[in-house]
């Protein structure tokens, strides 16, 4: 893996407060990596550690090869940034806010203004901010995020005040992004939205990572069950499939569908088991622990442990 994110043993301390612990962890290029936790996680300071806002208390943090918070960071311009409360001048239109953030950059007018439609704001662009949504304003932001074609892409809860179709839209643009080397790094409470489309996880808590890792590798780490879902012909309402064995937790869903809780080496042995000949098993749901269930596990974990 290239990587083009280094925090090595990052600690930064405000006072008394901790906000990052001993991070550690390298983001590559391609990779579409979420980064999650509660509020005071220590997300947003990783960020703006990234970005050379604030200097770590110890360790260290090189992006594009260098430390951005050195005064001559050659790669700052390759870097695009969404914070979570974007903030605009509401007396300038958002074309001309886009061609000020397109002249910082040094970047290519026409393509910067182009943005302006791929965020769905080309009908409102020479409309004064101040009139805009806070939907709006989200969105000129990722559009100002955008400028360059950026090799490093940090976004703070970036779909906060986004309808469906521009969430689908937005999520459209970073996928290509990242497909075309970027590395895109995403901190969100939507955590169905990233398990659909994050390549890898972090997990924070207190300033502390407690999970790294693909979805699939957490699910493995954390050992939770699969719940496994049937419809049975012919059950009474509270009658249990003769098949199950007695050492797996069922319930009823609904009065019809029957849900095992399987063991992540017995998923394969109980579908065998309801589809074997015989049984009357109409329809079968497999349903992974989700995102905020493995969330919750590696907090809950990292709670105990601390």
């Amino acid at each position: 893996m290239t990587s083009t994110i280094r925090v090595t043993e990052v600690t930064k301390e405000y006072g008394p407060v901790k906000a990052v612990c001993g991070a550690s962890f390298e983001l590559g290029r391609g990779e579409l990596v979420a980064l999650i936790g509660h509020n005071g996680a220590g997300k947003t300071t990783l960020m703006k550690l990234m970005l050379g806002l604030i200097r770590p208390t110890s360790g260290s943090i090189e992006v594009l090869g260098d430390n951005p918070a050195a005064g001559e960071f050659a790669g700052r311009r390759q870097l695009g940034y969404l914070p979570e409360n974007v903030s605009f001048d509401s007396a300038l239109t958002g074309r001309e806010t886009q061609a000020f953030y397109a002249r910082l950059k040094r970047e290519p007018m026409t393509k910067a203004l182009n943005l302006l439609e791929t965020v769905g704001l080309g009908p409102a662009a020479r409309r004064r901010v101040g009139t805009y949504s806070k939907g709006m304003r989200q969105r000129l932001g990722l559009a100002q995020a955008l400028i360059g074609h950026p090799r490093v892409l940090l976004l703070d809860e970036p779909t906060t005040g986004l309808d469906p179709e521009l969430r689908q839209t937005f999520y459209e643009v970073i996928e290509q992004l990242a497909a075309d080397g970027a590395t895109v790094l995403l901190s969100s409470h939507a955590l169905t939205e990233l398990e659909e489309r994050a390549g890898r996880v972090i997990i924070m808590n207190r300033g502390i990572k407690v999970a790294d890792g693909s979805i699939d590798e957490l699910r493995r780490l954390a050992r939770l069950p699969t719940r496994i879902r049937l419809k049975v012909a012919g059950l009474a309402a509270s009658e249990m499939p003769a098949w199950v064995p007695t050492d797996t937790i069922c319930r009823r869903l609904n009065g019809h569908i029957v849900e095992i809780d399987a063991a992540p080496d017995r998923k394969i042995e109980l579908l065998h088991r309801a589809t074997a000949s015989g049984n009357s098993v109409e329809d079968v749901d497999v349903v992974p622990p989700s995102l905020d269930e493995l969330y919750a596990h590696f907090l809950r974990q990292s709670e105990r442990t601390s």
